[in-house]
């Protein structure tokens, strides 16, 4: 079991992250290298061994006393994780120092290591990835009705996604996703609520697509893409069916619709093992080729297939 320990501690030093790893109540277990040297450049513990004397959730549950939002949300999701409500946690957040702005991305896990359950805590920069939305705006690479990423974007991020995929052998999935019958939305209630339900689209898209390898965009008119790389068929499905039941929480109405009286979506999803010779241009027409199945058999449904 020594053995073991020390296997995994020499691997875990080595990875950029700053890792935390917790028991089922909080107690901090172990810390990474990177945790430990971020702890010391920014006076918080300077000796590696102190962090074992300290609870998680209990730093989370008084930084939430003190009125910072993000101890509030990261100990309601980590205990959701623990309580095995969700099997992931996600959560963005910015930590800016005195001369430098910063923003890293959370996430949480489980693992049984020696019959025992445990959590690791991962927390990653994507201060490169924030500065580079900020740029984003700037370049014009957002759509202005529905603040995500507009076509030109995804353009753009789709190809160097693909060639990162491809670099790393890892799957590459993407879902087109098209507003059922929007034409009678926008008939029945006018334009400006036809604006308001793609602004809600996007903010729903916005809010599940959390890692720095995926995007959502608006691809054109009441159609959206997603592209999320390093995602299997599986995953990527069950992040859609998040997207799902959070858009149907909005009951945004549309009566004229026969396949349900308020707004549903059609999905055509395509996942790559980019093993396989094939470029972004066929991907996004085979995407094209499944959401128009989706039509075709009914609508507010997904069709799905891996390559």
């Amino acid at each position: 079991m020594l053995y073991n320990q020390i296997f995994f501690k020499s691997i875990l030093d080595t990875v950029e992250n700053h890792i935390v790893v917790i028991d089922k109540n909080g107690d901090i277990i172990f810390t990474n290298k990177s945790w430990n040297s971020f702890g010391e450049n920014n006076h918080c513990i300077t000796n590696a061994s102190d962090w074992q004397k300290i609870n998680y959730l209990e730093v989370c549950d008084k930084s939430s006393l003190n009125g910072e939002s993000f101890g509030f949300e990261a100990a309601v999701g980590i205990r959701k994780v623990i309580e095995n409500k969700e099997k992931t946690f996600y959560l963005e957040y910015p930590c800016h120092g005195k001369k430098e702005k910063r923003w890293f991305l959370m996430s949480v896990e489980s693992f049984i290591f020696e019959k025992t359950e445990y959590f690791v805590i991962s927390h990653q920069t994507i201060t490169k990835r924030k500065l580079a939305e900020d740029k984003a705006l700037k370049l014009s690479l957002v759509d202005g009705l529905t603040n995500i990423y507009n076509r030109r974007a995804f353009n753009r991020f789709i190809k160097e996604e693909l060639k990162r995929c491809k670099r790393q052998k890892t799957p590459i999935s993407l879902a087109l996703l098209d507003i059922d019958y929007f034409k009678l939305l926008n008939d029945t209630y006018g334009h400006l609520k036809g604006d308001n339900c793609l602004k809600k689209i996007g903010k729903v898209l916005k809010k599940n697509i959390k890692r720095a390898g995926d995007i959502c965009a608006r691809y054109g008119g009441e159609e959206f893409a997603l592209v999320l790389g390093n995602t299997s068929n599986e995953n990527a499905l069950l992040l859609i069916d998040k997207i799902k039941k959070d858009i149907k929480k909005h009951k945004i109405p549309n009566e004229k619709s026969t396949v349900s009286p308020i707004v549903t979506i059609s999905i055509g999803l395509i996942t790559i093992n980019t093993d396989i010779d094939t470029d972004e241009k066929e991907i996004i027409k085979k995407a094209d080729e499944l959401l128009y199945q989706a039509k075709q058999n009914g609508r507010n449904q997904v069709i799905s297939k891996i390559e």
